[in-house]
């Protein structure tokens, strides 16, 4: 076994995850093994005749196996990047998706237009990405986060102090809004909320339905009550002229934009990923003197 090279044990462990089911199987080797030797997956190419030691053939099977069980690659290496950054994981919190990272930029491009010193407030943070790449990105601005979760908070914290930002964010855990302090307001709210409707849970892929935390992902019967409860309690917590910015569901846009519109929001757009799917819904309050609900 000790003879075996980089090349054949990226070519049997892919066959095997293969026949778990585990998509993007190669590459999914690929990354395990660069994780395990310290290695940058792409040098893995200019080394595949290279023999792997017993040690390490144990070090690369074990994961892989963890892999064949349908683990999640980002928690079996501890770490994912988001918008540049790397953020460490585990299963307390959700792993960040390509979508939040439009949100993330959508967020920071509003708070850099906002007369400083912006507030910004990241309501269910998990593993703290959005804060943190609001916080990177717009030096200027007070960065709140905000989970129910201790646990989360503490993966949160831990990499808020890995990119030297623990000074910039201000941590809250308790229940939804009720985690602010009284009479904070914020130029911006912004969130990844759980949004998967409660049924539609056990259809999803093993990698989520089994490893990632289900109160980041259930939104209830419908998968709106985030929303719901937002649009009715989040007014009182916003500066004039600030935004809510929240994540969607990949058919939830319609259903949210109408609970926004029920509260007197005025949506200010709905914008699509790169899929050209409906995910980010930016509203603000409807002026005083609006007649009804306001859209665009």
């Amino acid at each position: 076994m000790s003879s075996l090279s980089i090349l054949e044990v990226i070519q049997r462990s892919a066959d095997f995850l293969a026949k778990k089911g585990v998509p993007s199987p190669r590459l999914q080797v690929e990354l395990l093994l660069a994780h395990a030797l310290s290695m940058p997956r792409m040098k893995l190419y200019l080394n595949f005749e290279r023999p792997l030691s017993v040690a390490e053939l144990d070090a690369v099977r074990s994961l892989v196996q963890r892999r064949g069980q349908r683990e999640p690659l980002q928690y079996i290496v501890g770490s994912t990047s988001f918008c540049g950054l790397e953020m460490a994981l585990n299963t307390q919190v959700l792993i960040p998706r390509p979508e939040t990272e439009l949100l993330a930029e959508r967020a920071w491009k509003f708070l850099q237009g906002c007369p400083a010193p912006a507030f910004s407030l990241d309501l269910g943070t998990g593993s703290g990405c959005l804060a943190i790449a609001l916080a990177s990105h717009v030096p200027a601005a007070e960065i709140h986060a905000a989970d129910v979760s201790r646990e989360a908070l503490e993966v949160a914290q831990r990499n808020a102090r890995t990119h030297a930002l623990s000074e910039r964010i201000r941590w809250h855990q308790g229940d939804f809004l009720a985690a602010v302090p009284a009479g904070m307001q914020f130029d911006l709210i912004v969130s990844n909320p759980p949004y998967i409707p409660t049924a539609r849970i056990a259809t999803l892929e093993p990698e989520v339905r089994e490893h990632e935390p289900r109160g980041a992902l259930d939104g209830g019967t419908d998968g709106l009550d985030f929303y719901r409860r937002l649009a009715a309690q989040g007014r009182s917590f916003l500066r004039p002229g600030g935004r809510v910015m929240v994540e969607l569901d990949d058919d939830g846009a319609e259903a949210t934009r109408a609970i926004f519109l029920r509260e007197h929001w005025t949506i200010e757009a709905v914008e699509k990923d790169h899929n050209q799917t409906p995910r980010i819904l930016v509203a603000h309050l409807a002026s005083e003197n609006h007649d009804g609900p306001g859209q665009t």
